[in-house]
């Protein structure tokens, strides 16, 4: 799901539910409560997510999701802190969740993704910087796994490349030694192998005229 389409996905459920909460429409044909069948007794026990979608909590709960869900894509451990912050219970939390999951706007896989293409792309992280930047919004081990086999060694040392390029551009005038420190220092913070980076900056500083080794 792209970011565009799952944020119109996710305003037009919030509007739904925000037109459902409005008024009549409410309610079904003939003013039966939301949750209860033609001729059903009041003390018939009404399907459990029935139940939930009258229950006061589970509304506030859904618009508190939807509306974070518009603002930025999320995991659905994200949501389930900022529901718990707002003193969701947590059967209510788990039950808004699920269905914003069946309804495809909660999915971690497609989360994981984005936030691999774009904090690569935007950022330059390797792959242990996404390993655990995705444990950190909870996405699952297995899951981050499958987001990030999209990745190659050959494309994390090219990024590792440019970024080295672009950084040695504002270098100059430092000495040899002080350049590696600072480009291995940056690499390190990214998440690059140590051996992948000396190697890299070591053949950088080689080939750029303005350094030489120590």
């Amino acid at each position: 799901m792209t970011g565009q389409s799952r944020l119109e996905r996710a305003r037009a459920a919030l509007r739904q539910e925000e037109d459902l909460s409005a008024g009549p429409a409410a309610r079904p044909a003939g003013g039966l409560p939301a949750g209860r069948a033609a001729g059903a007794e009041p003390d018939q026990a009404v399907p459990a997510g029935s139940q939930a979608a009258d229950d006061p909590q589970y509304a506030l709960a859904k618009r508190i999701a939807l509306r974070k869900l518009t603002a930025s894509a999320r995991s659905r451990a994200q949501l389930a802190q900022a529901l718990a912050d707002q003193h969701i219970a947590p059967e209510v939390s788990t039950a808004v969740l699920d269905r914003l999951e069946s309804a495809g706007l909660v999915d971690d896989a497609a989360y994981a993704e984005l936030v691999v293409r774009s904090s690569r792309s935007g950022r330059g992280l390797a792959r242990r910087s996404l390993a655990a930047r995705l444990r950190e919004h909870g996405v699952d081990d297995d899951i981050a796994a499958g987001a990030l086999d999209q990745l190659d060694e050959a494309a994390e040392e090219e990024t590792a490349r440019a970024l080295v390029s672009k950084r040695l551009r504002t270098m100059d005038g430092f000495e040899g030694q002080v350049v590696r420190r600072r480009l291995a220092g940056m690499l390190a913070r990214k998440g690059y192998d140590a051996s992948l980076a000396y190697r890299v900056i070591g053949q950088a500083i080689d080939a750029h005229p303005a350094f030489r080794r120590d």
